[in-house]
């Protein structure tokens, strides 16, 4: 039986969970959602650096992304960040949406599986 680690679990997710070298990673907000979409932007991929580091990996090795706009009008800000992040040639597939979110103040959400 393989082994499925889950980091910092609780009653309803897990920050990320890793199985068979693949790792998902919940979908990560900003720390201060008074920030604007840039604010929030970098603190959301600061976040998954971090993930990513806790679980081996880093974002050289994303093979999918999930992305969750509060206005998708933000598109261009984001990408404009997310670019800058992802190392050259590795886009991994990925889908942005607008969405109504849990809290009105967050402004995106992003959502990783990557390998190690």
């Amino acid at each position: 039986m393989s082994r499925i680690i889950r980091t910092e679990p609780n009653a309803i997710l897990s920050k990320a969970v890793e199985y068979h070298g693949f790792i998902f990673t919940q979908g990560v907000v900003a720390a201060d959602l008074s920030q604007g979409i840039e604010g929030q932007t970098r603190s959301v991929l600061d976040q998954l650096d971090q993930i990513l580091e806790e679980h081996g990996t880093d974002n050289t090795r994303i093979l999918q992304a999930q992305i969750w706009l509060k206005d998708i009008a933000d598109r261009a800000a984001l990408n404009t960040l997310w670019s800058a992040w992802l190392p050259e040639n590795a886009a991994p597939a990925r889908a942005c949406v607008q969405a109504v979110m849990a809290d009105p103040k967050i402004l995106v959400e992003i959502m990783l599986t990557t390998t190690k």
